[in-house]
């Protein structure tokens, strides 16, 4: 090779390098427009992908927002008629023991406004035996019990245990106690400031605000407390006139 070949040889590798570049350009552009396409196209369907999910979750939403609303009103129907019915049947009832009260309190007050005891006034006498213990408020009497001289505010009547003890006159229950002394012991309201007492009781059938009258049932004669032992079975029974102990004897017939 001479020296004028030199320059054409590096001519033509120039210029195949040169097409090689345009070459590998042109396949970049398409390859670069190729990929931005085929992008834009994802991002399309990444789009249209979530609007669809987004009016699903929507529609779901809605759809789990009425269920929400409409079954809570259901309920709350249900439970309104449950607690007006409930109300209903108190108001009823309520109604009925006002009533029954009402009727209660009115024969009691009825009997209650009969119930009048004065000097006059007889007393049956309130047990099947005789006088243990008078009545002795001005001097002291013997007990035999406690083995000692004491007042006595009652007269100490003997009885058998179990016999039935009636009231000596009309009136209304105002105490039932239990004292150590006089055991059960039930307290009537005679009227006019008159109180009747009546211990050493069993089985008493009766209620604070029961009227009774005349002969009725107060209880049965228990066992006398130790405070009576050696007097035996006996019905404690004292009158009182504004709360002060009288005699029962000057009310007795005979």
């Amino acid at each position: 090779m001479n020296k004028n070949e030199k320059p054409s040889f590096l001519k033509g590798k120039g210029a195949a390098v040169a097409t090689v570049i345009c070459f590998v350009a042109v396949i970049t552009m398409v390859g670069a427009f190729t990929f931005r396409n085929y992008q834009n196209r994802m991002e399309q369907e990444l789009a249209k992908a979530e609007t669809a999910a987004d009016e699903e979750t929507k529609e779901n939403s809605e759809e789990t927002a009425t269920n929400e609303i409409v079954l809570p009103e259901a309920e709350g129907t249900e439970d309104a008629e449950t607690a007006e019915e409930d109300a209903a049947e108190d108001a009823g009832q309520a109604a009925n023991d006002a009533l029954s009260l009402e009727d209660g309190n009115a024969e009691t007050a009825g009997a209650a406004a009969d119930v009048w005891f004065s000097e006059e006034s007889i007393l049956e006498w309130p047990a099947s035996g005789a006088v243990l213990i008078n009545y002795s408020m001005d001097k002291t009497v013997y007990f035999a019990t406690l083995e000692q001289y004491k007042y006595n505010p009652a007269l100490i009547v003997g009885g058998e245990v179990g016999e039935m003890i009636g009231a000596s006159a009309p009136g209304v229950v105002t105490n039932i106690e239990q004292d150590a002394q006089t055991g059960l012991t039930v307290t009537l309201d005679m009227g006019n400031g008159y109180s009747a007492i009546y211990g050493q009781l069993k089985e008493v059938p009766l209620e604070v605000g029961t009227y009774v009258n005349t002969g009725e049932t107060i209880g049965y004669l228990s066992e006398p407390t130790k405070y009576f032992a050696t007097e035996g079975a006996n019905l404690y029974f004292e009158v009182q006139k504004d709360g002060a102990p009288v005699n029962p004897m000057d009310f007795m017939e005979g």
